[in-house]
């Protein structure tokens, strides 16, 4: 028989029931066991209350549709407290630990530049920075290469614009239009030391560091484009004395006081006497390995006392004054300190290479 006490009951169990429902699908279960029209708990009450006494009808079906409607707006209440606890798709979930920032740094090429740079300007060096684009004039004519030297050949030049080959005629006056000017992506960084020495009178102590261009196929060794630093030293008495001091501390304060250091003859159009600088090989400590071809050392740059040639381009009195010159390829010295046996891993922009260098 179906009474009160029978409707406060099924309130009772209900509310006991769903403070249990944890889950959406907990939520649907309560729903379809109260609500459901076949078998449900408020379906089978409804019955119940058609078939109560007269007297009694009206109160108990009053009190059953205050329980539907309760037990309604209990189950929508609690699966919309569950909606709002749900992750909505792509939304950032503020309860994760947060990603560590990944702080950018220098390359391992700057920082070597700046080591060298460093260097020399603690020994009074001023440090040059000029154009990438050269003409013919300040990338080989005045360093003693005039057009027909067979030293150009040694430089594989990316011409921007080539000379004419022979005399302009314009047909309308019979005037030859002069000749027109190379221009080229600089092979050196020599070229700076003309621009300098142009309008700069003795004495001269610089460096030029900075990008050059080459017609290198790319491999193990070589890369079309690379850095340099060239120095120029000019002044009264200098010598070669002088130029194997400046060398011999620089590569020392580099690889170690320990250094191993080797002056060998060599020819370049723009210094003379010249020399190839070597330094005991890293590899095999001087005894011979495949690195350093069984010889014990290794060729780290080129140097020599600049030639009157020179000097004579720029307006200087050669009787008057000496000067060496030098220069560095940044990125073999970065393979000897770095003990990098491939030289394209340095513009690869792989950050687990780049990445185990002190910045």
């Amino acid at each position: 028989m179906t009474d009160v006490t029978t409707i406060d009951r099924l309130r009772a169990q209900f509310d006991q029931q769903l403070a249990g429902a944890a889950t959406e699908q907990d939520i649907r279960a309560l729903r379809d066991q109260y609500l459901g029209r076949k078998g449900g708990v408020l379906a089978t009450l409804m019955k119940q209350v058609a078939s109560a006494p007269a007297e009694a009808r009206a109160a108990l079906g009053r009190q059953a549709n205050e329980l539907k409607s309760a037990i309604e707006r209990a189950l929508d209440e609690r699966k919309a407290a569950l909606d709002a606890t749900r992750p909505i798709a792509g939304a950032v979930d503020v309860t994760l630990p947060g990603r560590p920032v990944v702080a950018g740094h220098r390359h391992p090429l700057t920082v070597l530049r700046e080591r060298i740079e460093s260097i020399f300007s603690r020994q009074g060096y001023e440090i040059l920075d000029g154009p990438e684009t050269e003409d013919d004039h300040h990338n080989f004519e005045a360093l003693n290469m005039p057009p027909e030297h067979p030293a150009r050949d040694m430089q594989d030049t990316l011409y921007l614009r080539q000379p004419f080959a022979r005399p302009v005629w314009r047909p309308d006056d019979g005037v030859t239009a002069p000749e027109r000017p190379a221009t080229l992506l600089r092979t050196h960084t020599s070229a700076m030391q003309i621009r300098y020495m142009e309008s700069h009178r003795p004495p001269v102590r610089v460096i030029a560091p900075g990008r050059v261009y080459r017609r290198d196929n790319l491999d193990l060794t070589h890369t079309p484009m690379f850095q340099q630093v060239e120095g120029l030293v000019v002044g009264e008495r200098v010598t070669m004395a002088d130029l194997k001091g400046t060398i011999i501390g620089c590569l020392r304060e580099l690889f170690g006081p320990e250094t191993a250091v080797m002056f060998r003859p060599s020819f370049f159009p723009y210094t003379e006497p010249s020399a190839d600088v070597f330094i005991g090989c890293r590899s095999c400590g001087g005894s011979g390995c495949a690195v350093c071809k069984r010889t014990g050392w290794l060729e780290i740059l080129g140097c020599g006392m600049v030639h009157p040639a020179v000097f004579e381009a720029v307006g200087y009195d050669a009787r008057a004054v000496t000067g060496f010159a030098f220069g560095i390829g940044i990125e073999r010295l970065a393979m000897l300190v770095y003990a990098v046996d491939d030289i394209r891993r340095f513009y690869e922009n792989d950050f687990r290479f780049l990445e185990q260098f002190p910045h």
